[in-house]
């Protein structure tokens, strides 16, 4: 199943594979995605293929200064020809949400996600509403500009899974790019290059059940534990990685494990996730950011100096 939606996303996307990667594993892990990269990569494309494979009701929110949070959740309108107040649904209610530029919005527009994202509901007036079992956030954001944006609260970082980087295409790729896409006129559509639903409902929910019985030895758990907990112990960061990273390292872990054709987590699969769990989730101290350390690196030096079971 996997195979097969790797190929039908590429119908539309040329290369980014080890993103859809992540993508696939973040669906399985029923996880959240922030997608980092300069203009003109392609995330919402990509996005928007990913979902058409699934046949996913997919909901798009530009992200704009003037967005409120009832643009994103809804609310009760009052209809004066019932004289009731009547629900209306914002487009927050699908199963596949891309949240486009999310950091061009107030913080207080970007706290409407918060109880989506963890809890998969949303509370209008006091009354909770579900959202789809498989909803998912694919979030934007462009590292570039510093003007007329807002930076994400850690509180809402700390929800996404994954945090990837969107980077340039290879010179190769770039050309098959323009060889594919440069008669076009307009930006194309999962439809327009080909992309059709291959995937059902009922194959959706039982791989996510697969990857829920991929075994996760005590060896392995401990690994994830002092992994993360290394985390608070370094020097250069200031702020370490929360409990929920460790659970969601774990949950990827098996995901990706699943994908691999194996009913068990190794250690490699701690190792292959743990920066894009991990990368947005810490913060510099003072004294690391004026040595220029990076992030990245420094995850990689904890993965490489925590010992990993045999």
């Amino acid at each position: 199943m996997a195979q097969a939606i790797r190929v039908e996303v590429a119908k539309g996307v040329v290369g980014q594979a080890e993103i859809v990667e992540h993508l696939l594993i973040a669906l399985m892990a029923r996880g959240h995605v922030l997608l980092e990269g300069p203009p003109g990569t392609a995330k919402t494309f990509l996005a928007q293929c990913f979902a058409a494979t699934l046949g996913l009701d997919f909901g798009r929110i530009q992200f704009t200064p003037d967005l409120m949070p009832g643009d994103i959740l809804g609310s009760n309108l009052f209809n004066f020809q019932t004289s009731q107040f009547t629900l209306t649904h914002g487009p927050i209610f699908c199963d596949m949400l891309l949240a486009d530029e999310i950091n061009r919005t107030p913080p207080k527009t970007q706290a409407a996600l918060l109880e989506a994202m963890q809890e998969r509901r949303v509370t209008l007036d006091g009354t909770a509403h579900a959202l789809p079992a498989h909803f998912t956030v694919v979030a934007t954001q462009n590292p570039i500009e510093s003007q007329g944006v807002y930076p994400l609260p850690e509180a809402q970082l700390d929800r996404f899974l994954f945090k990837l980087l969107v980077d340039y295409p290879s010179a190769d790729e770039e050309r098959r790019i323009v060889a594919r896409y440069g008669e076009n006129r307009g930006a194309p559509t999962p439809a327009e290059v080909g992309i059709t639903a291959i995937i059902t409902p009922a194959q959706l929910e039982g791989a996510t059940r697969a990857v829920a019985s991929v075994k996760l030895a005590d060896s392995v758990i401990d690994y994830i534990v002092r992994l993360v907990r290394a985390t608070r112990e370094s020097a250069d960061l200031s702020s370490g990685a929360s409990p929920r990273s460790a659970v969601l390292l774990a949950g990827a872990a098996r995901a990706r494990a699943a994908l691999d054709g194996r009913d068990y987590v190794v250690p490699d699969d701690v190792k292959a996730l743990a920066t894009a769990v991990l990368r947005h989730r810490l913060l510099l101290s003072p004294a690391a950011e004026i040595e220029g350390k990076q992030v990245e690196a420094l995850v990689r030096q904890l993965v490489e100096q925590t010992e990993a079971p045999r």
